[in-house]
């Protein structure tokens, strides 16, 4: 099979390309490489597929120098192998869009390019309707247009807040706190008509709480790592009791390929499925396994924060056949050690 993803250098994106590469498959990819975050780990995470895929080395070692720069210029690269292209585009840009649909013949598409994060969304609530709701609009009808028919669209467990918990996907999530959440909600309800009128088949995926090794420094594990083991301050919302079903990204991308299956339209949750887990706990695991305190700076809890997520996942089991498995404190452990084998560079990537 031959699939589009997009947002190919982000966290759970790229995960999910090289899972889809290694079965065999062929990936293009795009990612507009915007700076929401430090685009370095967006280049270290393309420099890993090229090296699993067998790009020229050349380009590999721009790639990595880039990364381990002081900054976080982009340089200009191509990289093309015989199972995956990389093109920096916009889905913003409809024409840009257009033309690649004309150019490649795709089996499916796997909309993972978002702008997210709660907080950002109100300090720039724009974009992240361009982007999560304009740019999801472009991909449709890129397919109408060409005749690709399913569609994975990544989605979250933010829609859920000030609902009674287990959050089950037939709950109503008319009440968005955050244009984050509202954006994410035009997505799925711009998938649903194109379901409708034009009968393309669509999973929406809405994912809790991702986390694993190579991940977005706005995330609270990496942040979490990153200021413990320096000996920074530890910026803390509320008192650490609010909780997440944290799930690892690893079961997230499974999840992902596992919804590319002809559903009609559905909604998913993609979770840990278990008793949510506290910051606290959290916190106290990464301070044993760097044998490190953490200095905590107490801040007010955010009023478009959620103060718990659990996922309901039965759906996804039943009709996927998909349940997570790996365990939350080996997964916290991954990213301490990944933190630890890359401090060179990661020590002053922006938090």
């Amino acid at each position: 099979m031959k699939y589009l993803i997009t947002g190919v250098a982000g966290f759970i994106a790229s995960r999910t390309a090289r899972l889809l590469l290694s079965q065999g498959h062929e990936v293009v990819g795009v990612d507009n490489l915007n700076d929401y975050y430090d685009r370095r780990l967006k280049l270290d995470r393309l420099s890993v597929i090229g090296k699993e895929t067998g790009a020229e080395s050349s380009m590999i070692d721009r790639l990595e120098m880039a990364v381990r720069a002081d900054d976080e210029e982009i340089p200009t690269f191509t990289l093309e192998t015989d199972s995956f292209v990389f093109r920096q585009l916009d889905i913003e840009d409809k024409e840009e869009v257009e033309n690649l649909f004309r150019e490649h013949h795709f089996d499916a598409v796997l909309n993972l390019a978002a702008r997210a994060g709660v907080r950002y969304s109100m300090e720039n609530p724009d974009v992240y309707m361009t982007t999560n709701a304009m740019g999801t609009l472009h991909l449709m009808d890129g397919m109408k247009n060409t005749g690709v028919k399913k569609m994975v669209l990544a989605s979250t467990s933010s829609l859920y807040a000030g609902q009674e918990m287990p959050f089950s996907e037939d709950l109503a999530v008319n009440t968005p706190i955050s244009p984050y959440a509202a954006s994410k909600k035009a997505a799925e309800a711009l998938a649903f008509s194109y379901h409708h009128l034009y009968e393309l088949d669509i999973s929406i995926c809405r994912y809790f709480t991702v986390f694993g090794p190579m991940g977005r420094p706005d995330m609270c594990i990496f942040r979490f790592i990153r200021w413990i083991h320096e000996g920074e301050s530890l910026e803390l919302f509320g008192d650490g009791s609010q909780s997440r079903d944290f799930t690892h990204v690893d079961d997230i991308a499974r999840g992902t390929i596992a919804a590319l299956k002809p559903v009609g339209y559905e909604v998913f949750n993609l979770g840990g499925g278990k008793n949510p887990i506290s910051l606290k706990q959290i916190i106290s695991w990464i301070e044993e396994m760097l044998g490190k305190k953490a200095e905590l700076d107490f801040k007010p809890f955010h009023k478009a924060d959620i103060m718990e997520t659990w996922a309901e996942i039965s759906k996804a089991e039943r009709v996927l056949g998909w349940k997570p498995q790996e365990g939350i404190r080996d997964g916290v452990q991954q990213c301490v050690d990944w933190y630890l084998e890359n401090r060179d560079w990661l020590s002053r990537v922006r938090v």
